[in-house]
């Protein structure tokens, strides 16, 4: 199913949620420090870069667009982190994966339209200021560091649908 709005697709799957896609953006392999960017409705408020995936685009692909988009910054795909639900304002599955960045752009499409900023934070910092505003993406960063291997797993792969289904996780 698909709703349009001005100068965007929403796609939704068959159960209704809104399919995201998103990335925790690393400046390294250690995973110790993570880019958040401004929110476009409250650019005082700090966001992991996300946003919807587009009709007939992968969820891997649409979190590399997003965060190019939203964070101006390019890197190194990794593991899927899991597939997070939100069902409270609105219905929303969002597929997160992990990318080490290898590029920063100094000026990008939203720093340009909408004057939006990025900022490294340390993994704990960066869920004190979540946690307020934005729990489930708080939470995409308690799994990270629940979950956290010697590899970090953050070589690229190929994520098919059997990958995604035990990595749910509903708020």
């Amino acid at each position: 199913m698909m709703k349009f709005k001005p100068n965007q697709t929403r796609t939704y799957d068959g159960e209704g949620f809104k399919k995201r896609a998103a990335c925790l953006c690393f400046k390294n392999e250690r995973e110790d420090e993570v880019l958040l960017v401004s929110s476009s409705r409250h650019p005082d408020q700090w966001i992991v870069p996300g946003g919807g995936m587009e009709p007939e685009e992968e969820p891997c692909g649409a979190a590399v667009r997003e965060v190019y988009e939203e964070a101006g910054v390019r890197g190194t795909l990794g593991r899927l982190l899991g597939v997070f639900e939100q069902n409270q304002d609105s219905k929303h599955r969002t597929y997160v994966y992990v990318l080490t960045v290898t590029e920063t752009l100094e000026d990008w499409e939203d720093s340009v339209n909408i004057g939006r900023k990025r900022k490294w934070f340390k993994i704990d910092e960066a869920i004190r200021v979540l946690q307020c505003h934005k729990p489930v993406h708080a939470d995409y960063l308690r799994k990270l560091k629940a979950n956290c291997s010697p590899s970090n797993g953050n070589t690229p792969e190929t994520v098919t649908p059997d990958d995604n289904a035990p990595h749910r996780v509903q708020r």
